[in-house]
Formats: C-alpha cells, sequence, structure tokens
C-alpha cells in the first residue's frame, strides 16, 4: 500500500489564515477606553489635503490647531459635559474630555497656506501642497 504525503497540503491553510489576519490588522486595532477621541478622515487630491474631524457638542473655542516644524498637525481640545451641577444623573453613556490627535503631514505641503472651517460639529481642514524642490544635481567632472 503507498501513501502520498503532501508536506505542503497545510501550507495554503496556513497562508490563507495569514492573509485573514493581515486583512483584519489594515482595518485597525481601535481601543476606547471612556476618554473623547474625535474620528478623522483624511483625504487629498492633486492640489490639497482635507482633513474631516467629527467634533459633536463642541465649539470652535474648544479646539486648538497647530503644525509644528517637523510637519507634525496637532488637533486638541476638550469636549466639555453638558450635565448641570445639581442635577442627578441616571445614566451617562457620551463621553468627555480632553483630546489630542497628531498627524505627520507630508513634505510637500504649504503650512502657511491652510484653510479651517468649523460648522455643524465637523472641523473641515485644507492644506494646499507645494510642487516638491528639485534636488540639486551637480555634475562631476571624471579625470
Amino acid at each position: 500500500m503507498l501513501l502520498k504525503i503532501d508536506p505542503f497540503r497545510s501550507f495554503g491553510n496556513t497562508t490563507r489564515k495569514m492573509s485573514q489576519l493581515m486583512e483584519e490588522l489594515e482595518k485597525g486595532i481601535n481601543f476606547e477606553m471612556g476618554a473623547f477621541k474625535p474620528r478623522v478622515d483624511i483625504s487629498e487630491d492633486s492640489a490639497n489635503v482635507y482633513f474631516i474631524a467629527e467634533l459633536p457638542g463642541m465649539n470652535k473655542e474648544d479646539v486648538k490647531i497647530t503644525i509644528n516644524e517637523e510637519n507634525m498637525l496637532t488637533i486638541k481640545g476638550e469636549k466639555k459635559s453638558s450635565i448641570g451641577d445639581g442635577n442627578s444623573t441616571h445614566r451617562s453613556e457620551r463621553i468627555f474630555g480632553s483630546f489630542e490627535r497628531a498627524f505627520v503631514l507630508p513634505e510637500n505641503i504649504a503650512t502657511g497656506n491652510v484653510q479651517a472651517k468649523f460648522e455643524n460639529g465637523l472641523l473641515e481642514l485644507t492644506i494646499a501642497k507645494v510642487e516638491p524642490p528639485k534636488p540639486n544635481e551637480i555634475e562631476v567632472a571624471i579625470a
């Protein structure tokens, strides 16, 4: 009696499982431990980079936006509780508190050309792109 053994038989199944795991990791892992963390969408076209942050129940005075010399965009603020003092709260499911989100911007952006709009709980940032500088090329003569 001859028994066929295929050493790679389980390899295909393992490969499929690893692919599924990688797909799940690409979707991102998100842990929420009670702190307010606004959701942010980032997109771009040929002229601009766009950020849209959900900040429900907040005013523009509660938000600060900065870009440092390392092209790090920071959005920070505080979502304050609207529950008044002296009220007896039976249940509170909303999340409040300070937050800070930071994003590394690409090198080809104009940090001096940023537009911000805050309306209906959405913070919209538009950051213009610039043409990246061409590297200096020096021709070296061969002796």
